[in-house]
C-alpha cells in the first residue's frame, strides 16, 4: 500500500527538490530506528522520512502545514483510522 502527497511548499536538499512524496507501510526496521530518537515528534518525523525514502535533513525542512496534512494522510499506513477530511493535496 502506497500513499502519495504533494507538498504545498516544495523542499530542496543537496540539490534535489522534493515536490511529491510517496509513503509506504513501515517495516520492522523502520520502527527500530525510532529508538535512536527522543520525543514523539522527533520519532514521527524520523518514521515519515524513513517510509518516504526522504533524507531526514530534507524531511525536517517540510513546513508545518504540510507535516500536519502528511500525518493525517499516512494514518491508515500506520494502522490508524483515516480522518474524514484532510487539507492538502494527495493523490
Amino acid at each position: 500500500m502506497l500513499t502519495n502527497y504533494t507538498l504545498k511548499t516544495p523542499v530542496t536538499h543537496n540539490g534535489k527538490t522534493y515536490t511529491e512524496l510517496t509513503f509506504r507501510k513501515p517495516k520492522t526496521g523502520d520502527m527500530m530506528v525510532l529508538d535512536n530518537f527522543k520525543g514523539e515528534t522527533s520519532k514521527m518525523v524520523a518514521l515519515l522520512a524513513a517510509i518516504s525514502d526522504v533524507p531526514l535533513p530534507a524531511f525536517k525542512e517540510i513546513e508545518l502545514d504540510d507535516f500536519t496534512a502528511i500525518s493525517e494522510v499516512v494514518a491508515p499506513l500506520l494502522g490508524e483510522p483515516a480522518p474524514s477530511t484532510v487539507s492538502g493535496s494527495t493523490s
